[in-house]
């Protein structure tokens, strides 16, 4: 449809924290004709991705379903297409949606759920964010 805004959602759990800090470095330079939405595991995390500048927000298992389906790139922790990843917040369901979205995806290594991705640096997480978020203003800008 024409002047259809394409997608970046940024996906997270816990406290929002990893998505927050994307967040707040994606929306600084956010391409015209992209919105940049957050989905949160829980509250909390969709709360602080909001705060940090989500345009808009949603929570819970469903919400990831969705809007994994209509994503035109999603970013947030690798965790996210584990099954009981981030604690237990991700639901095999919601795994199964993130990892077998069309979008693009772009995953923060972290070892939190114990997963180590060879062939990555061993890097600072805010540099890691920094990273991902250039990658992700780049394809936006594709």
């Amino acid at each position: 449809m024409a002047g259809e805004k394409r997608r970046a959602v940024i996906l997270d759990g816990q406290g929002g924290g990893i998505g927050a800090q994307l967040a707040r470095l994606v929306s600084r330079e956010l391409p015209a004709g992209w919105e940049l939405l957050a989905v949160g595991t829980n509250v909390s995390a969709t709360a602080a991705m909001l705060k940090a500048g989500a345009s808009q927000g949603a929570t819970g298992e469903n919400a990831v379903i969705y809007n994994a389906a209509r994503a035109d790139l999603i970013l947030g922790p690798i965790g996210l297409i584990l099954a009981n990843g981030i604690m237990g917040e991700v639901s095999p369901v919601m795994a199964s949606a993130v990892s077998g979205s069309g979008a693009v995806k772009i995953l923060i290594p972290t070892t939190t759920c114990g997963v180590y991705v060879a062939g990555t640096e061993d890097l600072r997480l805010e540099e890691y964010l920094r990273l991902a978020a250039e990658k992700a203003l780049a394809v936006m800008g594709q």
